[in-house]
């Protein structure tokens, strides 16, 4: 029969897709500047279900793209911009050569740039979507900030990304929208909760960087193009919802405050006005000043499908969240030279502390070490010189380990030189059948209101060894009463018998007791529960094969995590029991 022949790879699959060297010269873009195309519109390659169709017939290693995506980047106006900057470099490289100077300086002021205002619009076409993208933004923001000014990326780039993460702190610090801070080996996390999106982001510690030399930066520098100009959307909008001026300015009476003799010898003119701004300490202006108001309280109404119970659930965690925003409120800080500042400047001020430092440390202090008010002094270091009695001096940890608990905790625990208890992490949430540590019981019981059950175990067990050593010193005396009462029983004993031996003799029958028999009560609560396991048995018994495959699967991982958490116990208890020891032979 006649008709047209089907050829191979013409439709189907292979025809969904373009690799990335075809995909490059169809939109006549370098290597460089395509990937960096892919970044910032949001293009990733995809792995084809039939590699060898798409691949037509080859089993070679390539990289696929979409071709729907490939021909939607074909209308992008950045890649018009990409060519000129090409051209651009080119003439000024000739300009070089050709020692034109006056060229080149006319070709620097007319240098091609773009914007990145359109994309971002595009990738995220709602404010709650942008926020919901935005922990990745964040950690590349902080991250490049605390880059050293090296050759690696730009100057202007690490400034950038300075000024909007201390916009974003003042933010959080404003609308007192932290709610968790872990300390971890990586860095510091933390979780804001701002407009109901939960957001996490990880702050690298204030080391100088050794750049390694297998991360490619150019890959990281253009993600940070994109994420800083998303920051800064963000930023504008949510300090325009708190009613603050952006960019930020500094409360006049604050700034008043701040203005000191000798605030040249820190920074230049150009430069104290941010450094003032990420010293954390200063409230920020206000579009429009108006008086503090009390807010008049509406009425809860539940919402659709919602019972009573839920709503007063609901409401009684609203509570706790606006306890929560005033935890730190009343207390003065006065941070030592030593502990991390920014960190917990920010963390402190985010709860309504007052908090200072030497000013030798850094611009922006706003008391002095002298001042009488000061209640929480935080010091990082075993011992301190001079001490005032009208203040409780602390380590780091507790500032931390507050917010967590939700609660101030009891500063026995971090006093100075003071083994500290382990600083738990706030993301990790037990459910039935896990381990939860002793401390973790210890802060569910503070915020209950009760005594900790460790706490009463302890003074239990100094009980229990005074009476120890009571009875130490009781045994002397008690022994020879002792063997005295233990030869009267012995001979009692004989004397019993003796009599039964000779009424044994003479024929006598010994004397037996016969009492009254009793009726034996079932138990109906373990009746019930034998029921219930004979039933669980027989319903196992007539599973189907692939239903009893499953339920063993879940039996299986249920069983393994109790094994697993009765081991974390053991671990613990044994660890407990070494160290109960080693006290006790310290105080020996």
């Amino acid at each position: 029969m006649g008709g047209l022949q089907k050829k191979k790879y013409e439709r189907g699959s292979a025809t969904n897709y373009i690799t990335r060297n075809k995909a490059r010269k169809k939109l006549q873009l370098s290597l460089p500047d395509f990937r960096r195309l892919c970044i910032l519109k949001g293009i990733y390659p995809h792995e084809p279900k039939h590699k060898k169709k798409v691949n037509k017939g080859s089993t070679a290693a390539r990289t696929f793209y979409l071709l729907k995506d490939i021909r939607f980047l074909l209308h992008e106006p950045i890649v018009g911009k990409f060519r000129d900057y090409k051209v651009f470099v080119r003439k000024l490289k000739r300009a070089y050569a050709k020692t034109e100077y006056s060229s080149v300086e006319r070709l620097k002021d007319n240098k091609p740039t773009y914007k990145l205002d359109h994309i971002i619009k595009e990738r995220y076409p709602s404010f709650i979507d942008a926020l919901r993208d935005i922990d990745d933004a964040l950690c590349m923001c902080f991250l490049f900030s605390t880059f050293a000014r090296t050759g690696k990326c730009h100057v202007q780039t690490i400034q950038l990304c300075r000024r909007l993460t201390v916009e974003w702190m003042n933010f959080v610090i404003a609308s007192r929208a932290l709610r968790k801070v872990f300390i971890s080996i990586k860095g510091i996390y933390y979780q804001a909760e701002v407009m109901g999106q939960l957001i996490t982001w990880l702050v690298p510690y204030q080391f100088s960087h050794d750049h390694p030399t297998d991360v490619d930066y150019r890959v990281m520098a253009t993600f940070t193009e994109l994420y800083t100009t998303l920051l800064g959307f963000i930023n504008f909008r949510l300090y325009h919802s708190l009613n603050l001026l952006y960019p930020p300015k500094l409360d006049s009476k604050t700034q008043a405050e701040l203005k000191q003799e000798d605030e040249d010898d820190y920074a230049m003119n150009s430069e104290s006005y941010l450094e003032k701004l990420s010293a954390l300490s200063a409230s920020l202006a206000r579009v429009v000043s108006t008086a503090e108001e009390e807010e008049a309280q509406l009425d809860q109404f539940p919402v659709e499908g919602e019972d009573m119970e839920k709503m007063e659930a609901r409401e009684k965690e609203q509570k706790q969240q606006e306890a929560q925003k005033k935890l730190f409120e009343g207390l003065k800080f006065f941070l030592n030279r030593e502990v991390p500042r920014e960190s917990l400047a920010f963390v402190i001020r985010c709860f309504g502390g007052e908090v200072s430092w030497d000013k030798s440390v850094c611009i922006g202090s706003t008391y002095e070490v002298t001042d009488e008010t000061i209640t929480h002094h935080i010091v990082d270091r075993p011992s301190i010189d001079k001490q005032y009695i009208n203040r409780y001096y602390i380590q780091p940890q507790w500032v931390y380990d507050c917010v967590n608990a939700k609660i101030l905790l009891p500063v026995e625990d971090y006093f100075l030189g003071v083994t500290l208890p382990p600083h738990l992490s706030p993301f990790v949430e037990e459910k039935d059948g896990d381990y939860v540590p002793p401390e973790k019981l210890k802060i569910m019981a503070l915020q209950r209101g009760e005594k900790p059950a460790q706490e009463q175990e302890e003074e239990d067990e100094e009980d229990e060894e005074d009476e120890e050593e009571e009875d130490d010193d009781n045994e002397d005396d008690d022994n020879e009463d002792d063997d005295n009462e233990d030869d009267e029983e012995e001979e009692s004993q004989e004397k019993n018998l003796k009599k039964m031996e000779q009424q044994r003799s003479q024929g006598k029958s010994l004397q037996v007791k016969v009492t009254p028999g009793k009726m034996k009560v079932e138990n109906a609560a373990r009746l019930e529960q034998e029921e219930k396991a004979e039933e669980k048995r027989l319903a196992i018994m007539m599973m189907k094969k692939k239903e009893k495959y499953l339920y063993d699967k879940i039996m299986f991982g249920k069983k393994r995590k109790i094994r697993e958490a009765n081991k974390l116990a053991a671990k613990r208890k044994a660890h407990d029991d070494a160290e109960k020891s080693k006290k006790k032979k310290a105080r020996k």
